[in-house]
């Protein structure tokens, strides 16, 4: 729905992995700058479960899960080698460099570490996600 310009399209957002903590930093952050919607999943299975059932404009994803300590790369290594998925965008939330390297060579885009919440290159990453 376009009305005067504005998109009114509300965005949604998929967290991986964050524990509760992390999770209401990052919805507050992206709800509160770009009014879009934010869905959690605890688990691979959880997360694929749900990019199947809905579309999401973003998938941010932690480099260890919460859970289960399992691996967030290898997380986007199973959305990216899915057919019906791979074409979803996907950050690593890290503040490792060689972990963002990683998710970026296997089809993430860039992301951002949990330090960097409130660093304007932040905004700059996921605007042309969400915004």
């Amino acid at each position: 729905m376009n009305r005067g310009g504005l998109n009114l399209m509300k965005k949604h957002v998929l967290d991986v992995g964050q524990c509760q903590m992390d999770h209401g930093a990052l919805r507050r952050l992206i709800e509160g700058k770009f009014a879009a919607e934010v869905a959690q999943a605890h688990s691979a299975e959880q997360a694929l479960a749900q990019l199947r059932s809905r579309q999401f404009d973003l998938v941010l994803v932690n480099r260890k899960l919460d859970a289960d300590d399992s691996d967030g790369l290898e997380i986007i290594k199973q959305i990216k080698a899915d057919p019906e998925l791979s074409g979803v965008n996907v950050m690593l939330v890290t503040n490792y460099s060689e972990h963002q390297e990683q998710a970026v060579a296997v089809g993430a885009v860039p992301g951002f570490g949990k330090s960097e919440l409130t660093a304007p290159a932040t905004l700059e990453r996921l605007k042309p996600f969400l915004a």
